[in-house]
């Protein structure tokens, strides 16, 4: 089962069951976004609208997936990067284009299973990921 952020992919050690990571927020999304308003005589006004983008994607290990100190570093180095857009595919197939969701806290948060002061590229870490869904980008020009 293939769980990747553009090139990087998360479920490479299966050891480590990197698949196995959670999309935390999945059932928190409504595609379809809605204003309640009341006019002068006191009617009920009610507008909707389908959401295109802005889904958050959380992902989090969860006590159930591992990745090491490397991958970790891997993923810091991405987030680096201002208004990137990757494609996300999920163990299910399904495909996303995100980018680093800042605004619901770090970008790539990890919590070592064990303190260590000077820990090695193989040292294992627990893992949360906060992208949000965007407009796929433009193909290129000819």
């Amino acid at each position: 089962m293939a769980l990747t952020l553009d090139s990087i992919d998360l479920a490479d050690n299966p050891d480590l069951g990197g698949e196995q990571l959670e999309w935390t927020d999945e059932w928190e999304w409504n595609a379809i976004e809605q204003e309640q308003d009341r006019s002068l005589t006191g009617a009920l006004i009610v507008q909707e609208g389908i959401k295109l983008y802005g889904r958050p994607i959380t992902l989090s290990s969860n006590g159930a997936a591992w990745f090491t100190l490397a991958k970790v570093r891997e993923l810091e180095a991405k987030a680096a990067v201002r208004l990137g857009v990757m494609l996300l595919t999920l163990p299910t197939g399904d495909q996303h284009y995100v980018t680093w969701n800042r605004a619901a806290g770090p970008a790539v948060q990890a919590k070592p299973l064990f303190r260590q002061v000077n820990p090695d590229a193989d040292w294992l870490h627990e893992l949360t990921l906060r992208l949000i869904t965007v407009a796929p980008p433009p193909d290129p020009e000819p």
